[in-house]
């Protein structure tokens, strides 16, 4: 059995794999062909956090497998009523058969996975939010092909979509460019677990500007991400300078790629010419949630499909 709590919880060899198979359920999907190698398997999904995307890509991706959904908020379960994370471990993973949580502290999810019997994904925790890096790259082999090599621009906050691109450069052999405001720089130690990540996976630019120099993809985030409102009016003078306009794209590589998780702010991390121009991919990452996630609902229930 594994668990999906981190990026690096599967190997390069096994990404390979589910970027292969979320074409394929992919291209299903987009000719109305049936496929429910997932029937009579059930999700149970538990949000800490509210959520658009993750819920809907999840549910409608189980449901489009043949499977069933069971959605769980911290307000109409146990959850919420001081049960220890062990005890709602033990009991979901005996009446599900595979589990996804969004929640705050990657300890939590991690708690959970202990005690639980079947599969658990990380839909996103404070740290990490592996299956969107999961979509990413998806997205970027659609339309540029092998992402080995290349060069990822990280635009913003030293957060858990900054965590997990660079634990995706240290795996599939790609380097991240690295530009956040001074007192928001990523933490290599939590990134990387301790580990020494591979040489050149990852530079740090105090310009943003350098960063985006040259680079195949440019992508970015939210300046306060949830869970850190109050942190909001500091946030929005620190990261100013942080915006990803027209000027950033021009030094990047002239077929460089636009990204961003959503949802965005235009006219704060992201200008609405870039956002909304032409090398914004963003709707194909949005919707690529689905279909890569499919790939890694049945690759945890079913192992590698022939």
């Amino acid at each position: 059995m594994k668990h999906y709590l981190q990026f690096n919880d599967l190997t390069a060899d096994e990404y390979a794999y589910l970027f292969g198979r979320a074409a394929l359920i992919k291209g299903k999907f987009k000719s109305y062909e049936k496929y429910h190698p997932l029937a009579d398997r059930t999700l149970a999904m538990i949000f800490e956090k509210a959520s658009t995307r993750t819920r809907v890509s999840f549910e409608a991706g189980m449901y489009q497998l043949g499977g069933s959904v069971v959605h769980l908020t911290t307000g109409d379960s146990q959850l919420g009523r001081a049960e220890p994370i062990e005890d709602s471990a033990r009991v979901i993973s005996r009446m599900t058969d595979l589990v996804m949580i969004r929640t705050y502290e990657q300890a939590k999810i991690e708690r959970f996975a202990q005690h639980s019997r079947v599969p658990v994904i990380n839909g996103l925790t404070n740290e990490f939010h592996p299956c969107q890096i999961l979509a990413d790259l998806f997205t970027y082999i659609e339309h540029r092909g092998s992402i080995q090599g290349k060069v990822v621009a990280w635009v913003g906050d030293g957060n858990n979509m900054a965590n997990t691109w660079l634990q995706a450069a240290d795996l599939l052999d790609f380097t991240v460019h690295v530009s956040t405001p001074g007192g928001y720089e990523i933490d290599e130690k939590l990134a990387f677990g301790g580990r020494t990540p591979r040489s050149g996976c990852y530079k740090v630019f105090k310009d943003p500007m350098d960063a985006c120099r040259s680079a195949d993809l440019v992508t970015t985030d939210v300046w306060t991400s949830m869970g850190y409102e109050a942190e909001n009016e500091a946030r929005r003078l620190a990261f100013a300078d942080w915006c990803v306009d027209t000027e950033m794209m021009a030094v990047a590589q002239p077929n460089a790629l636009f990204m961003h998780c959503l949802p965005a702010h235009r006219g704060e991390e992201v200008e609405a010419d870039v956002i909304d121009g032409p090398q914004s991919v963003v709707w194909d990452e949005a919707e690529n949630r689905m279909h890569a996630q499919k790939a890694l609902m049945e690759y945890l229930l079913l192992g590698r499909v022939a």
